[in-house]
């Protein structure tokens, strides 16, 4: 997984309107960039939840969040729409973004093991450098988290 110090690698996915969003367009703006695995799923609907909730806080701060799975732009769109997230999902079933950032790695449960996308968040500084990378977080705390580590609290 990328760490902190190190130049975001630049993705072109998406979204769930099916627009083309790239990391550069961001310039200038801090980036919250989070990866979780699946669409409409417990944790995932929590986690996302939690973000549109302070949503307007972010905005205040002048960052932008954006979340990406490799769900497809349909399942996006209807999990947006489901539950009012106002910001950006960007869509990677080819996993480019997803396996550029490190997030994609073996994961155990129930004693079996898999490959799947790791519930991670990177902060990405106006001039596109990783500021923090936050691997595995918790759905319920990510949000919250991020917000006061933004606002220097």
């Amino acid at each position: 997984m990328l760490e902190a110090g190190m130049k975001a690698p630049e993705f072109t996915l998406p979204d769930q309107e099916g627009r083309p969003v790239s990391l550069s367009d961001f310039a200038g703006q801090k980036v919250v960039l989070y990866f979780y695995p699946r669409d409409n799923t417990p944790g995932c609907t929590r986690q996302a939840c939690a973000f549109a909730g302070a949503y307007e806080d972010f905005k205040t701060i002048n960052a932008v969040v954006v979340g990406v799975s490799k769900d497809s732009v349909a399942s996006h769109r209807k999990f947006a729409e489901k539950h009012g997230l106002p910001f950006i999902l960007l869509s990677d079933p080819e996993l480019s973004a997803i396996q550029a950032y490190g997030v994609w790695q073996e994961k155990k449960l129930y004693g079996k093991v898999s490959m799947g996308g790791v519930r991670s968040t990177f902060i990405i500084d106006e001039k596109g450098m990783i500021e923090k990378a936050m691997p595995k977080v918790k759905p319920d705390t990510n949000a919250a988290e991020i917000l006061a580590y933004l606002k220097g609290e």
